[in-house]
C-alpha cells in the first residue's frame, strides 16, 4: 500500500477533528457521476462539489452521507460560472457524525437527521413468511447466495405498481 492511501485512511479513523474556518458539514443529496455530488449545506442551500480522485477507491459515499466541504473559492467559481463550488475534505462516518452531533459546530439544520450505520442500511428487511409446516422446494434455486442488497442510491418511485394479473385478466376478456 502505498504512502498516501495510509495516510488517507488514518486521517479518516480520527475522531477528534476540528473545522477550519473555511470548512463547513454538508449532507449529500444525489450523486451526479465523474466525481460530482450534490450537496445541502449548513444554509440550506444546494449546489454541486467534486469529490477527489484519491477518495475513489477508499471511501464510498452516498445519498444522506455528511462530508465536510472547503468553500474557499466559492464565490470565485459562481462569478465565473462554474456549477462546482466547493471540494469534499473528509468524508464523515457513522461515530464522527454521532460525536458532531452533540458539538456546537453541528449546524441546526441537520439536528434532526440520524445518522444510518452501514450495516442496518445495506440490507432489505425481510417479511416472515408462514408456511404452515410445509416445506417449499422452489426455494432451492438460490444456490446457497445471500439476499441482494437494496440500492439506496436510487429513489423508489411512488405510483409505479406492476399488476401482472389485472392487465392480463382484462385482455382475456375480449
Amino acid at each position: 500500500m502505498n504512502r498516501g492511501r495510509r495516510n488517507l485512511k488514518q486521517a479518516a479513523s480520527e475522531q477528534d477533528f476540528t473545522l477550519e474556518e473555511c470548512q463547513s458539514i454538508a449532507q449529500v443529496v444525489s450523486l451526479r457521476g465523474s466525481n460530482q455530488i450534490e450537496i445541502m449545506d449548513a444554509k440550506g442551500e444546494s449546489s454541486l462539489a467534486l469529490f477527489p480522485a484519491k477518495f475513489r477507491e477508499s471511501m464510498w459515499i452516498r445519498r444522506g452521507s455528511f462530508v465536510v466541504i472547503d468553500h474557499t473559492g466559492k464565490e470565485k467559481a459562481q462569478e465565473s460560472g462554474s456549477k462546482v463550488t466547493s471540494i469534499v475534505c473528509k468524508v464523515l462516518f457513522f461515530e464522527q457524525v454521532r460525536l458532531l452531533q452533540k458539538s456546537p459546530d453541528w449546524p441546526e439544520i441537520f439536528k434532526d437527521t440520524k445518522p444510518i450505520p452501514a450495516d442496518e442500511s445495506s440490507q432489505i428487511p425481510i417479511p416472515p413468511q408462514e408456511n404452515d409446516g410445509e416445506i417449499d422446494s422452489s426455494d432451492d434455486d438460490d444456490d446457497g447466495m445471500p439476499p441482494l442488497e437494496a440500492n439506496t442510491n436510487r429513489l423508489r418511485p411512488f405510483g409505479v405498481q406492476c399488476d401482472a394479473e389485472t392487465d392480463s385478466g382484462s385482455d382475456s376478456d375480449s
